[in-house]
């Protein structure tokens, strides 16, 4: 699955969050974070994990997510990876093709996270930076995605991703994992689809006995494929 979520986080949170990263002071190379095989790819900055103010931005992010009714029904979360925050400018311009680790460990919480679902929540506007595309190669072809500022993207953490080379500007973005509840990615689609098209029907024609059934269904195929 790989889903758009538009405005996740409105224009005074984005406002907020920026007030901070806009400083120099607490960004440090993003190749300090990276695994062997990352390293070899991430010319990025991300912002410095003893900074005071980090831990306010990632609350303000997590209850944007935990609070969208798309993220929930598309990602049905058990565990949100503590959130991140990155920089991409000329002089740190891109991270090239690589795939995420299936198992991250929080300092900040201390949990393990297996990594079903990636995310990037962008913090610039597409028109203050040239390049910085996310490319995401999915098995129907490449997509790529600039995001307007507050715009989410969610997809699967088994796909090969990239940031295209940024040549002017700054790109500004958050970025963590989600462990799902359903660990299939076909079987969260299913849900997906079917709790969405749920919503469709009690639009057009209110509660039914047909809604009811179906409902009944997706709650049952949730109780059969689902891990808390």
């Amino acid at each position: 699955m790989l889903l758009a979520l538009p405005q996740v986080l409105n224009s005074q949170d984005i406002r907020s969050i920026r007030c901070v990263l806009e400083g120099d002071s607490c960004w440090r190379d993003g190749q300090a974070s990276a695994g062997t095989q990352a390293v070899l790819v991430k010319r990025n900055q991300q912002v410095a994990q003893d900074h005071p103010s980090l831990a306010k931005l990632q609350a303000q992010v997590l209850q944007a997510m935990q609070t969208n009714t798309m993220v929930l029904s598309a990602a049905l979360p058990r565990r949100f990876f503590t959130p991140q925050f990155n920089r991409y400018t000329p002089a740190f311009p891109a991270y090239g093709p690589h795939i995420d680790g299936a198992i991250l460990h929080s300092r900040h919480t201390h949990d393990w996270v297996r990594s079903d679902l990636s995310c990037t929540l962008f913090l610039s506007e597409p028109d203050e930076y040239r390049g910085g595309e996310l490319v995401i190669h999915t098995r129907l072809g490449t997509q790529r995605i600039k995001g307007a500022a507050g715009d989410a993207v969610l997809y699967p953490s088994s796909f090969v991703h990239e940031v295209t080379p940024v040549t002017a500007g700054t790109r500004l973005a958050s970025f963590f994992w989600i462990e799902s509840m359903v660990r299939s990615d076909e079987q969260r689609q299913l849900l997906f689809d079917l709790d969405m098209n749920l919503l469709k029907l009690r639009q057009q024609h209110g509660e039914t006995a047909e809604t009811i059934a179906l409902t009944g269904i997706y709650h049952n195929l949730l109780r059969q494929w689902a891990h808390t």
